[in-house]
């Protein structure tokens, strides 16, 4: 059921090549267009989303920047949603941090293994060039983190692949509102795995009865309403922004309720009858 009024929400797709994301002679056009950008976007949106790790360095390495962009969504009373790494001691983190009129900051738990850490890293790291991508010592975010927050709407966070996990996705969104995921899937190019992605990603609206906001780098990015079916999406390789409304909403379907437990008894008892008749025959 509805639980307050819509947000407007806009998504920016900014399409940097991964070839330029983490190469510094690039880092200032990036950050200037981002901030240009999103204050374009401020006065007429509640929300403004960037993509995962849409900031190519370290959150303690971008102060002034950040604080500049937060200056200006405090000006208009806008939440900004970053993708940022960020550094507390000897963790890194892949992180969603909210600016403005949003408060929180999210660290991704379900890692990408050989691409954010190097299982048996001390084995691995340095034993050929693939092992020592940029950002591939990040370290999993604590489990039970709580939601994301523009005033009475609470956002639940997801980065990358984490929203294709079913149970995962439906535990820690019990209490939320709306569903946001951010991701970079610029290293799939042009194969199927960002549709893919995205279709996994309409899957968790539909179970959990939330409307969600996927951003990305270079497509798809997209607002779902509650069922599953895609509002407003962006194409994919083209720079672009996705404009729209979120409809926040509360209750709970019966799978925020159980999971896949039905789903794992039903194909128990189906392997059970499976194991009975062919005994039987």
């Amino acid at each position: 059921q509805v639980s307050s009024p819509p947000l407007k929400v806009a998504i920016i797709q900014p399409n940097v090549p991964l070839k330029e994301k983490w190469d510094a002679r690039f880092r200032g056009a990036i950050l200037a267009n981002l901030e240009d950008t999103t204050s374009s976007l401020l006065d007429d949106h509640d929300l403004v989303v960037w993509p995962e790790s849409a900031i190519p360095g370290y959150k303690d390495q971008m102060t002034a920047y950040i604080e500049r962009v937060k200056l200006s969504a405090d000006r208009t009373s806008t939440a900004i949603l970053i993708g940022v790494p960020t550094r507390e001691g000897i963790y890194r983190y892949n992180s969603i941090e909210a600016l403005g009129a949003g408060e929180g900051s999210y660290h991704k738990q379900k890692l990408v293994p050989f691409g954010e850490y190097i299982p048996l890293d001390t084995w691995l790291r340095g034993l050929i060039n693939f092992f020592d991508l940029p950002m591939s010592e990040f370290s999993p975010g604590p489990k039970n983190q709580p939601n994301l927050q523009i005033g009475p709407v609470k956002i639940s966070p997801f980065i990358c692949y984490e929203i294709v996990y079913p149970d995962f996705v439906a535990e820690n969104s019990i209490d939320a509102n709306v569903l946001v995921t951010i991701s970079n899937d610029t290293w799939f190019g042009a194969s199927s795995g960002p549709l893919q992605h995205f279709q996994m990603a309409k899957f968790r609206a539909a179970e959990l009865g939330r409307e969600l906001i996927r951003g990305t780098n270079d497509g798809v990015s997209a607002l779902v309403d509650y069922r599953g079916l895609v509002k407003v999406q962006s194409p994919q390789f083209t720079e672009s922004v996705v404009s729209g409304e979120i409809q926040p909403r509360s209750g709970h379907t019966p799978f925020a309720i159980t999971g896949s437990l039905p789903i794992l008894g039903f194909a128990m008892l189906i392997l059970i009858l499976g194991w009975k008749i062919q005994r039987s025959c």
